[in-house]
């Protein structure tokens, strides 16, 4: 009666490391140009393998990430490095490295904010240009039944003058790169939801969070706009694409999935992780534990 009690409880644990797998980022370059996505874990997660990498025009990468994982993702411009990671980026810079190694992205830049759960938790997610912006991005969870969200309009075109950021010379050029918020042009309390203003009665949408917001109508367009930004699904897998013109349909103001998966290309890089590695680990230990006890109580 031992050996099948025991390969039960045995069975049941393994089950539970194998829901507890890994959720997979699948970051797309569909920018005519090559951006350097930059990540950021929250306070008390672990790094993803990967916090800053160059992606060429069409690439993919896919970037695993274990449960409970939260955090936020970029894509800087106009940059250069050299063979030290050391460089520049016109947008998005973080700590002026390839690998941003906990240095969030500089203002402006649009973002993709995610926490995921752990279990049958779900998944909370949202797409902020509080901090300004500088590239349309869209995120849409691999599961029906969730809500994709974004900022597909390109918001550069329409920045007013005094929120502009022009580029240098060279590269994409010298005309506006991105658009700051009002809080990072003007520093003002009122704009940046500070002092008095931090609370949601007493911060109030503006004018300058107005324009983000009639262009991208479920992107966080200021520090309390929760209630048509937050999104929450429980999901494997997460498409992100920056420059998103196509696969992606404008429906009512809002976003909806894609109508056909778009497939990564052959040139897409995959960023390894011991997430898998841990779970065929863990299978392979069980599987000797259950050798090895039955074994036992058969000799004995």
């Amino acid at each position: 009666m031992a050996i099948p009690t025991l390969l039960i409880s045995l069975a049941l644990i393994f089950i539970t490391l194998t829901n507890s797998s890994a959720c997979t980022f699948v970051i797309t370059n569909s920018c005519p140009f090559t951006i350097w996505p930059g990540t950021l874990s929250g306070s008390g997660t672990p790094p993803l393998p990967t916090t800053g990498f160059q992606l060429d025009s069409g690439q993919s990468i896919t970037v695993p990430a274990t449960p409970g994982w939260s955090g936020r993702m970029w894509a800087r411009t106009g940059c250069t490095f050299d063979a030290t990671g050391s460089g520049s980026c016109q947008t998005g810079d973080c700590g002026s490295r390839l690998e941003c190694n906990g240095i969030g992205a500089t203002p402006p830049a649009s973002l993709f904010e995610i926490t995921l759960g752990v279990g049958d938790q779900k998944d909370f997610y949202d797409v902020s240009v509080v901090d300004g912006y500088n590239l349309p991005l869209a995120a849409a969870p691999r599961r029906g039944g969730c809500n994709a969200t974004g900022c597909v309009q390109d918001i550069n075109m329409g920045c007013p003058k005094e929120l502009q950021v022009i580029g240098n010379e060279g590269g994409e050029g010298g005309g506006v790169v991105a658009c700051k918020s009002a809080c990072g042009a003007f520093g003002l309390d009122q704009y940046c939801c500070s002092g008095e203003f931090a609370n949601p009665t007493t911060c109030q949408p503006s004018f300058y969070s107005g324009i983000f917001k009639r262009a991208c109508p479920r992107a966080y367009s200021y520090a309390f706009d929760d209630v048509t930004s937050t999104f929450t699904c429980k999901a494997s897998v997460y498409n992100i694409v920056f420059c998103p013109n196509s696969g992606l349909r404008i429906i009512d103001g809002g976003l909806q999935n894609p109508v056909e998966e778009r497939r990564i290309s052959n040139d897409s890089r995959v960023v390894s992780s011991s997430s898998s590695m841990i779970v065929r680990s863990s299978f392979l230990v069980l599987m000797t534990c259950v050798i090895s006890f039955s074994l036992y109580y058969w000799n004995v």
